[in-house]
This record gives structure tokens, sequence and C-alpha cells, in this order.
């Protein structure tokens, strides 16, 4: 029977519920279930869609939605923080496993041309389903998600440029590569110039203006995500890049969190249709030809790229734990990976036998890194005694505690935004206070007026690592209820007499943090809350 596409949608989106629900009764990840069902519903099994302009364009706007969201929540200031590291990780971890992968693919037995396209197409990894899997966890805001989302642009780039590459010599290519990488060098500066000025000059007035009318305001918001990506297409980037900008350049707006709010579940809902879109792509008779290929490929992909990501944050005096769950976020390759080798195909330069075995990769190495970065805290646990091999280099403090041997009456643990805060306050009272946080970068900045060291609230040993001899109060602003029950109990096991105080996000953490030993619970939103109230009762009614 031929269906036609709102046909097709409906029995797509029947069958996204269904294996949606089997997995969480199984308890599995959602995004495991999702890439069974496009599976599932593609030609390959139950023939419901196949690949079709209308499915690719809803799963483009979900992939740049999800993407502007990410933008509209990213901090200038961390571009600037974490751009070393980004480049440093991102650029080594391509470098790496591009020449193992060629190796690896010519002692399988494959020629010159197709191991290339195998190597390079096994260097880069998922952005939608790293930040989908981030977003989950709440995680993307943690420092490793942080650096994951700036060594993924890293990749983004590299993906714009091999693809120029490839156009360039392929069949009846006849281009200049070296003015056309210039160009998109231009190109890339001049839209991020254009951005910039937006974001600057023009986005909070529009906004202030739009903001009269919350459904115009959000109209307008998936209207500009969608023009930036399509303008980044035709620019020679992925709509990727486009739609980033477009969230980061309303990123100073007072509208990002309501912006974020209303189009968390339009974004989920659209994104649906990328994974519908992957499973139409899958070859299952190519697949099973070269089964053992893509298993040999899928482990080197699950085990050499986060080795490689843990190697060099660690040379930069990254914490392995750090290291560790930033590196599991590149155990698995990109949709990017599947067009570049399609490319190649179009081109005349592979065979669609290499397509086959890259699609096999993707979906065997998709699905099995949404179960490490949902188990990664669990992982870790189990690995850490391993992990210390990739702790290269002692991390480093802006203090040297045997030469000053500062006595603090307050020690602020974790210094992301609030935890700044807090610090800043306590010195411009002009009380004994140090900050403690797992960053070296952070550590290492010079903007702050107080010591500053650096340590894991996670450490077991971090309390002998700190001079609380008068200390009287002990502030941990870091997210997540386990790692402040880790802090409280080894506080409690060195004798730590003072008191803790420790942040939760609702009044069940808080419930378990009191019982754990914590003197006072921090719930930053109603911190912030209070004040406001305060003002509105002194304004009256």
């Amino acid at each position: 029977m031929d269906l036609g596409v709102f046909e097709q949608v409906a029995g797509v989106l029947a069958v996204c519920v269904a294996a949606g629900a089997l997995a969480l009764l199984l308890r599995q990840p959602l995004i495991v279930g999702l890439i069974a069902a496009g599976i599932a519903v593609g030609p390959e099994a139950l023939g419901l869609v196949e690949a079709t302009s209308e499915i690719e364009l809803l799963a483009k706007i979900g992939i740049s939605l999800l993407l502007f969201v990410v933008g509209l929540k990213l901090d200038v200031r961390l571009v600037k923080q974490l751009g070393p590291v980004a480049l440093a990780t991102g650029l080594g971890q391509v470098i790496f496993t591009s020449v193992v992968g060629y190796v690896i693919a010519i002692g399988l037995g494959f020629g010159t041309v197709p191991a290339l396209y195998i190597a390079v197409a096994l260097t880069f990894s998922s952005t939608i389903i790293i930040v989908k899997l981030l977003t989950d966890k709440r995680e993307l805001d943690d420092l490793h998600g942080r650096i994951a989302l700036g060594f993924l642009i890293v990749q983004d780039i590299v993906v714009v440029l091999a693809m120029i590459v490839i156009t360039a010599t392929g069949a009846g290519g006849d281009g200049d590569l070296g003015t056309e990488i210039l160009g998109v060098v231009l190109r890339g500066a001049a839209l991020l110039a254009v951005v910039g000025l937006i974001g600057r000059y023009v986005a909070p007035r529009v906004t202030h203006l739009l903001a009269r009318s919350a459904e115009l305001l959000v109209l307008a918001a998936v209207a500009w995500a969608v023009l930036l990506a399509a303008i980044s297409i035709l620019l020679g980037f992925s709509e990727e890049v486009g739609a980033f900008l477009a969230g980061m350049s309303l990123a100073s707006t007072p509208y990002r969190e309501a912006l974020s709010g209303r189009l968390a579940t339009l974004r989920d809902f659209l994104l649906v249709f990328f994974f519908i879109e992957l499973g139409t792509q899958f070859e299952l008779g190519s697949a099973l030809d070269q089964l053992g290929a893509a298993i040999v490929f899928s482990l080197f992909v699950l085990i050499g790229n986060p080795i490689i990501v843990m190697i060099i944050m660690g040379a930069l005096r990254y914490h392995k734990r750090t290291s560790f769950k930033a590196g599991l976020t590149v155990a698995q390759i990109s949709e990017f990976s599947l067009i570049l080798v399609a490319l190649g195909v179009a081109q005349g330069q592979i065979e669609t036998e290499v397509l086959g075995l890259v699609t096999a990769v993707g979906l065997i190495t998709i699905s099995a890194s949404t179960y490490l970065i949902y188990g990664s805290d669990r992982i870790y646990e189990r690995l850490e005694p391993m992990l210390r091999v990739f702790q290269l280099r002692p991390p480093t403090a802006s203090l040297d505690l045997d030469d000053q041997r500062p006595e603090p009456e307050f020690v602020v643990v974790g210094l992301g935004r609030f935890g700044s805060t807090v610090l800043e306050e306590l010195a411009e009272r002009g009380d004994a206070v140090i900050g403690v946080d797992f960053d070296p970068r952070s550590v290492r900045s010079p903007e702050w007026d107080v010591p500053v060291l650096f340590g894991d609230a996670e450490d077991p040993d971090l309390p002998e690592q700190l001079p609380l001899q008068r200390t009287r109060w002990i502030i941990s602003t870091v997210r997540g209820v386990e790692t402040n029950l880790q802090l409280l109990d080894a506080l409690r096991r060195y004798g730590f007499e003072g008191r803790v105080a420790v942040a939760a996000d609702d009044r069940h953490e808080a419930a378990r943090l009191e019982e754990a030993g914590a003197a006072l619970t921090i719930r930053p939103l109603h911190i912030a809350a209070g004040p406001l109230l305060e003002r509105i009762h002194d304004h009256g009614f």
C-alpha cells in the first residue's frame, strides 16, 4: 500500500511511542528505543517510511532547535576560557583517530582511498547525541560538558574542510583547494562578526519589542534559528553552526531562559525525526556482510577515542574524572560521518559498501555510547584506580601552602557562577576565605584576589589537602547530591569540627544531605527568590 506523507508520519510516531514506552519499561535509555524505532520503520523492516525530503526537513529543524537552545545557555566568557583545551583536545583526537583508523582499515584489507574515508569518518562525534544526553543528565553546564561542546565545534570545522577537499579532488573537480579553504575562513569570520553585532546591538531591542507577545517571541526565535542555519548552509557550513550562533546571539538577552523552556518540547518532538532519518539509511544486508569489520571499528571508537581525550586532558592537568567523562562523549561517530562517506560515493571515489559499513558503525557506537554516558558515574567508580595513569602531571594550585600557610575561616568548594559570587561576597566583607575548584584554568585564573586551590569534591583525601585548622564553614556549591554526600563523608572521617553548607536542587536532596551531616542546605533558586518577594511586599500588592 502506497502511503502518503501524513500517513507515514502517523505510523512513525505510533511506533516511536511504543518503542519509547518499551525502553522505559525495560529501564533502557530512551534514545536507544528511538534508534530501534527508526530502524523498525525504515525500508529494511516495516517499510513504513523511506528517506523523503519531508522527514529530512523535520530532522534538520529539530537539530537546529537543539543547537539553538544550547547556544542560548552558553556564556561567551566560557568560550574564551575553554578555547585552548577544546582546540587541543579536538585536533588531537581527530589526528589520533584518523591515523590509527587508517592503519586498522589497511590491516583489514581495504584499499587506500576507502581506508582514508573510513579513518576520517571515525574521527567525528555526534553533536546531536552528545548534547541530548548531557542535557538529559543535566551535565551540559558541568566542566566536562562545556569542554565536550568545545571540541565538538572544532570537529565541525574539520568536517567542513574535509568536505571541501573531497569536492575539490573528486571526479571532475577542478577547484583551487587553497582558494576554497581561504574562502571558508573569510566566510566564517564574516558570519561571526555579523552575528556578534546583531547579538550586541539588535537582539536586545528586537526581543524586548517581541516579548509583548510570548507566542510571537517564540515564533521569532524559531525563525531566527532556522534562518541562520540556512544561511550557514549557503556559506558552506552545517546547519548546526548557524543554529548554535543564533542561540549565542540571544544569550545575553533577559528572555533566554523563557525561550529555552518553551522550545524544549518542540525540540524533543522534532528530534524524533532525526532518529527516523538515521534508521532509513540502514542497510541490513550490507551491514551483515561487513559485521566483523564494523565490530572492530566500533571497539576502536568506543575505547580509543576516550583514551586519547583522557591523555590530552591529563597532560593539560585536568582531573581524571573530568577527563574520563569528557572522553566518553566522543565514543561514537557522527551523522556527518555518513554524509562525508555518501559524498565520497557520489564523487565516485568509493563503493556503497563503505557507506553500509560506516552506517553500521554509527548505529553500534551511538547505541553503546548512550549506555556509557548515562552510566558514566558508576563506570568511573569502578575504573577509578586504573584511571590514575591518565593523571599525567599533578594539578597545579595558585598557592604554595608550604610557603604561605593560609588560615581561612571559610572554604568555598566549586567556583561556578554561584560559587564565584559567594567567594567574591566573602572576600569583599574582609573574611578569610579560600576557593577550591577542579578546573585547572579556573584555579590559575588571575581574576581571583584570594587564594584558589585545585581540588575535587569527590576526592576522599580532599580534607587532608586543605588548611582547615581555623575553618568555621565549608560551603559547597557543587551540583550533584552524590558528590556532596561524598564530601560530607570525607569531612566526617577527617574529623572536621566546623560546619558544612551544601547546595541542593530540591527539598528531597536537602533532606538527604541534612541527614548526612550538613548544617545548612542551600537552594540557589530559593535564595534568589527571597529578595524579590521582599521587594514586592515592600512595594505593596
